[in-house]
């Protein structure tokens, strides 16, 4: 079934079951009554990445809080994604964008990586998390990634899966055309890589080159931002490996 992009949208941690009763944290409250001004009676859509989306009913509001009554399912849950998306951490507004795209492009993972260029060390992970939460209401998304703790490149390869492909974006690839190295992909477990502002430094370059599981790939023959970067290779590896060739259901 389509998302309902009609109705108000909200995660709860909650778990959903009909009959249940839902309070919603204080932020939440406010945004429902003051600024969409919300009511009692008043529907909207509820999920909390486990138990799929359900119709509620606004039962009570406070300044503190708005309990909601659950009514009925209107979407079963979907599969948790397993594309694992490793990612130099950026200044926060690019990467609250590249948060909020990857939650939209079916990333199932979060991975943030320390490179030799990293720019920014320190990383809040509530913000991440929130900046997943709110994709996910705005884009009808029911499986949240999870969001892993920064981890250096060198420890992150060292553990790396083994039935896991890397695809690591490449600047100094020596063709223009990722799509040759991306269709001998298609059924694997995969995970993509990018680097920092910076680019990656010539050690992690011979690094990543070095190891069998990585698949280096370019990105066309423009430089492109990381976060641009980022939204780009996902779109590539969606469309020619990923669940972008999945049939539509009837």
């Amino acid at each position: 079934m389509r998302a309902n992009y009609r109705m108000q949208r909200l995660y709860v941690p909650d778990d959903l079951g009909g009959g249940a009763q839902v309070e919603t944290a204080r932020e939440q409250a406010h945004y429902l009554a003051h600024v969409l001004r919300m009511r009692e009676g008043d529907g909207l859509l509820v999920f909390n990445g486990r138990d799929g989306e359900w119709l509620a009913e606004i039962a009570a509001l406070s300044k503190k809080a708005v309990r909601l009554t659950v009514r009925e399912q209107t979407r079963a849950q979907t599969p948790a994604g397993d594309l694992l998306y490793c990612f130099a951490p950026l200044k926060q507004g690019r990467l609250d964008y590249l948060v909020q795209k990857a939650v939209e492009m079916g990333v199932g993972h979060l991975q943030p990586v320390l490179t030799q260029h990293t720019q920014v060390p320190r990383l809040g992970l509530p913000r991440l998390q929130a900046n997943v939460i709110e994709a996910a209401e705005q884009c009808g998304v029911l499986s949240l990634p999870t969001v892993h703790t920064p981890v250096k490149l060198d420890r992150l390869l060292a553990g790396w899966e083994a039935d896991r492909r890397l695809v690591f974006c490449d600047e100094d690839a020596p063709t223009n055309d990722p799509l040759a190295a991306l269709g001998g992909l298609k059924g694997a477990r995969l995970g993509l890589l990018v680097g920092p502002e910076g680019g990656f430094s010539e050690a992690e370059r011979e690094m990543l080159r070095a190891l069998p599981f990585v698949v280096p790939i370019p990105l066309g023959p423009r430089i492109l931002r990381a976060d641009t970067a980022a939204v780009a290779a996902l779109a590539l590896i969606q469309a020619v490996a990923g669940d972008w060739r999945e049939e539509a259901p009837a």
